[in-house]
């Protein structure tokens, strides 16, 4: 970034170029000590102009953007999968309800914007640090959230965090009927009435450095009870920016849903990057259809899986989907002779950059042992022929793995770019 500084009198402009996502090419004027009537300063004043052009100044004093800020959404760039609508969700933050520093229908405009399709507000039935401020209605944020989402056609789910040392540790029950009758002593107690609610519960960040043990991520006997008595329902695999390789053993293990939170606290741009590309992490609920009894009815049958930056987590009867109808080999088709190339264009239409290594090797040819698909682009893949005494058209499978999609901790989704090439001596 180039910055030039010139001084007229007592104003100081800035003048820094860069580019973004939303207005490349933008020319930020940063204006300080500008003076005001009266000799104060109003201090530091941005504003965007994307294409500065000779006209009319504006009166001493004043500054304009042509660009306010536009409230619009951004999809999630992630398909559906054959019989069922991928579903982008967040089922754990706060607000000033609880610890959170932001008011409910901002989260709930915030995950509009981020393009999600379902949030629970979960704050912690514990812990109201702004209780002096706001009411201590355990119920009020959802319901000041849900209004907001029902404009917007966001779905708003009524949870709560019972927030116990460990064990149990932190549990999120979400689908609620009444948070305020979960606010009493005993953790088994709120446990039980969430369950009489019909909740889904599920453990929150196992591997949160506050509830490890001598630095071990452990399953305790009260975890086992709560599974065996049916009341457990998921795991979170990631809590913010965390992945917990453990939690996604167990979920394994125990058949436990895969999800994938922020916890947010904060007001989202401040945790997470969103003008430039980045995101929270979503639990992908694979659901029959978008309405909140489907999302109920998915979760229950744990039918979920973790998007994460630029990981996808889960098991293969959800990844692979997602992979297949995300890319697609543009020229499968070709003759090809003995150590001559040939270009395929393999494309991708989802927001993740796949990382593909190559998992063997084949007789009849010769192709990239490391390839990246970028998000939304066209990659071409060379593929040498090698010297074959085969003729004829043949069904070529390229084997590879998808190093950020895990099906496992460190096992990666293993799939085929398959192409039908006409082979010549």
């Amino acid at each position: 970034m180039k910055c030039a500084f010139k001084t007229v009198r007592r104003v100081t402009m800035k003048c820094c170029h860069f580019r973004t996502r939303r207005n490349p090419g933008a020319l930020v004027l940063l204006l300080t000590g500008v003076c005001l009537a009266g000799g104060q300063s109003a201090g530091p004043i941005a504003t965007t102009m994307a294409n500065p052009s000779p006209t009319p100044v504006n009166p001493p004093g004043m500054v304009t953007s042509p660009h306010p800020v536009i409230r619009a959404r951004t999809p999630v760039g992630i398909p559906d999968i054959p019989g069922f609508v991928t579903l982008k969700c967040d089922f754990h933050m706060h607000t000033v309800f609880s610890d959170g520093l932001v008011w409910p229908s901002v989260r709930a405009e915030e995950a509009w914007r981020e393009g999600l399709d379902a949030i629970a507000i979960t704050d912690h039935l514990e812990y109201q640090p702004h209780k002096e401020d706001v009411s201590t209605n355990h119920n009020r944020a959802y319901e000041i959230a849900r209004g907001t989402g029902d404009a917007l056609d966001l779905l708003v789910i009524r949870g709560s965090e019972i927030t116990r040392q460990m064990p149990p540790g932190h549990l999120n029950a979400i689908f609620l009927t009444n948070s305020a009758s979960l606010a009493v002593t005993n953790w088994r107690d709120a446990i039980t009435v969430a369950h009489q609610q019909d909740a889904f519960i599920f453990w929150n960040h196992p591997g949160w450095d506050a509830q490890t043990t001598n630095g071990l991520v452990l399953w305790y006997p009260e975890h086992t009870e709560l599974l065996n008595a049916g009341i457990l329902h998921g795991i979170e695999v990631v809590n913010g920016r965390d992945y917990y390789p453990e939690a996604h053993a167990w979920a394994i293990e125990k058949n436990l849903a895969m999800l994938s939170n922020s916890d947010i606290h904060d007001p989202l741009n401040l945790d997470y990057q969103v003008h430039q590309g980045d995101h929270r992490p979503l639990t992908l609920v694979f659901a029959k259809e978008r309405t909140l009894e489907s999302l109920k009815q998915a979760l229950f049958a744990r039918r979920t899986a973790v998007y994460s930056g630029n990981w996808l987590i889960g098991s293969e009867q959800f990844l692979r989907p997602i992979f297949t109808r995300s890319v697609a080999v543009k020229n499968p088709s070709f003759s090809l002779k003995a150590k001559q190339r040939a270009l395929v264009q393999i494309h991708n239409h989802s927001e993740v950059d796949y990382l593909l290594k190559a998992a063997g090797t084949l007789p009849e040819v010769s192709f990239a042992q490391d390839v990246r698909l970028p998000a939304g682009k066209t990659v071409l893949l060379p593929v040498t022929g090698k010297t074959t005494t085969e003729k004829g058209k043949k069904k070529i499978s390229l084997p590879y793995t998808v190093a950020n999609l895990l099906v496992r901790p460190n096992e990666p989704l293993p799939v085929t770019l398959d192409l039908d090439i006409a082979l010549i001596p």
